[in-house]
């Protein structure tokens, strides 16, 4: 993994200043990363766009217009095999071109694992820097969407970020994803390009229509505060602004707000900083608690911060289950779950 040259990565680069960035278009989830699918399209000429239904927009509409404005023989269908979709990435990638895959859900995403980690990851590594298969992107939505059940509802990200070689992405929405696509058009390193199905149409942001970059390994400080330190991911974030907002206004907690945005490789250094001035730790996300990705940054801040800390780091995580349809509502770690912990660790420190 090259990761310390590649300029996709370079967290010395500040976040866009979005007020600078005129016009700026409302766009929601699926549009905004339709419309930066089109411009990658536009401005590489190597780059081609292939999935299940791509060609006709795609399940949630993501690819909507892309063959006909930029031809059938860059964007088009592939069989119903994501093992294949993988590995035909691979082999354009590793040809020169970019490849920017779908799989249709990230839960059907685990036919391909054999590709994306014993081949994908692994390419640059094996052969000694002389191949490599950087320029893929692999898209997926994840998460719950309210009526997905077993199996178009989970959270993967735990599996893809045990992988060396590979970068992880999430973004929390419209104007975080157009940034973080475009980044991960130029990184040598596939990128596995996870996209909360349940956000596509419910968020919504102006996205400013010129082109930009996020640096991608590099967290956004959300909302600072003094009395405890959250971090997330995705929509998770939706989640963790309400909490936020409630600690706030029902105990004057104020809370710092983290969203990773790229959790391979993620900025532990941003979350060590806030831990150090706060104490204290919450992190939540959906997928199971158990061996989640939240397990890797709450040992990592129990090694970095162990003389700072002021109560134990806290993890409101989905349950150890499948996927439950009827009882989705209880399965979420919602506002009211992260409230709790917030409150709880706050009290333990007093």
């Amino acid at each position: 993994n090259q990761s310390t040259v590649n300029t996709a990565y370079d967290r010395t680069l500040p976040d866009p200043d979005y007020s600078s960035l005129k016009p700026q278009t409302s766009l929601n989830l699926f549009s905004s990363i339709n419309a930066s699918l089109s411009h990658i399209l536009e401005t590489n000429p190597s780059s081609v766009l292939f999935g299940e239904d791509v060609a006709f927009g795609g399940v949630f509409r993501c690819s909507q217009n892309l063959r006909e404005q930029h031809g059938s023989h860059r964007v088009f269908n592939t069989p119903l095999s994501e093992n294949g979709i993988a590995g035909m990435a691979i082999g354009y990638a590793s040809m020169g071109g970019l490849a920017i895959a779908e799989i249709q859900f990230a839960d059907y995403i685990f036919p391909a694992i054999d590709q994306i980690v014993n081949e994908m990851a692994k390419m640059r590594y094996r052969s000694g820097s002389q191949w490599d298969c950087g320029s893929i992107i692999l898209r997926t939505p994840c998460g719950a969407v309210g009526h997905g059940g077993h199996y178009h509802s989970q959270s993967p990200e735990a599996y893809l970020t045990h992988t060396p070689g590979l970068c992880v992405v999430m973004p929390r929405g419209p104007r975080c994803a157009k940034g973080l696509l475009l980044s991960a058009a130029e990184c040598k390193d596939p990128v596995i390009f996870l996209e909360p199905k349940i956000l596509y149409r419910s968020a919504v942001e102006d996205v400013p229509d010129e082109p930009y970059k996020i640096p991608l390994g590099k967290a956004e400080i959300i909302r600072s505060g003094t009395d405890v330190t959250v971090v997330g991911w995705g929509s998770q974030l939706r989640v963790l602004e309400k909490a936020c907002n409630l600690a706030s206004e029902k105990f004057g907690i104020e809370c710092e707000l983290i969203d990773l945005r790229t959790l391979l490789p993620w900025d532990a250094e941003t979350v060590i900083q806030s831990v150090e001035k706060t104490g204290k730790l919450v992190v939540s996300h959906e997928a199971p608690i158990t061996c989640g990705f939240g397990a890797e940054v709450v040992s990592t801040i129990q090694e970095k911060c162990f003389l700072s800390l002021e109560a134990p780091l806290k993890r409101v995580c989905g349950y150890d289950t499948p996927f439950p349809l009827v009882f989705e509502k209880y399965y979420v770690p919602d506002e009211w779950k992260n409230l709790d912990a917030i409150k709880e660790v706050v009290e333990f420190a007093q």
